[in-house]
């Protein structure tokens, strides 16, 4: 399973992304063919850059003079893509990228979907910056992203909106919830559609995750920097089947004074509100009260919420919270019939190797509740059901 890693210190923007990803070895000639499909009133010139000291990509799209589209509204950006002489891969990848940029640009000026037009994000450059990258992304047979957190500037910046504060607006739409920082340059380093193609592909933002890279790409951006090389590397190669996963918080507190009835509810109930997991364990606390210490496991951007629920649930006045890793195998959910009753199977593999298969308990107890029979045997069979359709031996 390929997978692209973006590694984003000095930010990222459209062409930088289309310079990275043909940087790591699509033929120039098959890409401009492709490019040139679109019947696109532009030209594209490919170049190796120096920034900063690095080599880099520069993917320079320049309108030609005179034949400028007008700004373009979801509608006519949707009827390009559909329209297009490309993958229903490339056009779905294409499509949700800009269906990010038109959903914040239109919460950011107070507009319906419908009718905010795109300037920047809209023109012709943008369109083959998106496309392009969706069409080399599924060229170089890649299945999953990943990004790091985003350098994303400081300062001001021009636009046709006038002067904004970086990050602008809708780039600061866009990445709600991912991680993101200013460091060493006062100047706009994420542009909304660099924000909207990481933001609408990359599975997280996370550190460097466990892989076995074969090549670099590195996508140069128009301004040369001393504080820092202006270009986004992206790190291509085949995922390892046991990866670290992004940190989660582990969130704990102590309990001698809470019913078993309000625990066991609030178990339930923090699952519910999107913790990873929830647990209790029988502790000893000081002058030898037994209590109860609750742990629950949740990203960073549900821990607020499940740190409230705590105190407005159970009698605790204090959290304590902190950082993990974790490693999670693969997993995936398939489907059996056992009597005539669909019962999901979770399969977790390690590689190409299936190491538990475990069917859903509580499919099982609903099958074996309607059918009257113990569950124990509805499991059994599901089990069963899945190695035949499979045609691996017990």
């Amino acid at each position: 399973m390929n997978c692209l890693y973006f590694a984003a210190s000095a930010g990222a923007s459209g062409d930088m992304i289309l310079g990275a990803l043909l940087d790591l070895g699509v033929p120039r000639a098959q890409f401009l063919k492709k490019m040139a499909e679109l019947r696109l009133p532009v030209d594209i010139r490919i170049r190796s850059v120096q920034r900063a000291g690095l080599r880099g990509l520069k993917v320079d799209v320049r309108v030609k003079k005179g034949q400028e589209s007008p700004p373009r509204h979801w509608s006519d950006v949707e009827t390009l893509i559909r329209k297009s002489p490309f993958s229903d891969t490339v056009k779905a990848n294409s499509l949700a990228v800009f269906g990010t940029l038109f959903k914040a640009e239109a919460k950011v000026h107070g507009e319906k979907f419908q009718t905010v037009h795109l300037h920047e994000a809209g023109a012709d450059d943008a369109l083959v910056d998106v496309i392009g990258s969706s069409y080399l992304a599924e060229a170089l047979g890649v299945s999953r992203v990943f990004c790091s957190p985003l350098n994303v500037g400081s300062g001001w910046v021009k636009t046709s909106h006038g002067i904004l504060p970086v990050p602008p607006p809708a780039v600061a739409e866009i990445l709600k919830g991912a991680p993101v920082y200013s460091a060493w340059v006062e100047q706009e380093l994420v542009t909304p559609t660099g924000a909207a193609i990481l933001s609408a592909w990359a599975e997280a933002f996370i550190s460097f995750p466990e892989t076995s890279y074969s090549r670099i790409g590195c996508g140069a951006g128009s301004r040369d920097f001393e504080a820092l090389p202006n270009v986004l590397r992206v790190f291509y190669g085949e995922e390892k089947e046991f990866r670290s996963e992004k940190k989660v918080y582990q969130i704990e507190a102590n309990l001698d004074d809470s019913s078993p009835q309000v625990l066991a509810f609030f178990q339930e109930k923090a699952l519910e509100l999107g913790a990873l997991d929830a647990f209790l364990t029988p502790v000893t606390m000081k002058r030898g009260r037994l209590g109860t210490k609750l742990t629950l496991l949740a990203d960073a951007a549900k821990m607020d919420e499940l740190i409230e629920a705590v105190f407005r649930e159970t009698s605790s006045i204090g959290v304590r919270f902190f950082p993990v890793e974790r490693r999670v195998l693969q997993r995936d959910i398939r489907k059996v019939r056992v009597s005539g009753e669909a019962i999901g199977v979770k399969v977790a593999t390690l590689g190409r190797s299936e190491v538990n298969v475990q069917p859903e308990f509580s499919d099982c107890l609903r099958v074996a509740e309607k059918k009257g029979l113990p569950v124990k045997k509805i499991i059994q069979l599901a089990l069963i059901e899945y190695l035949k359709e499979t045609g691996k031996k017990t």
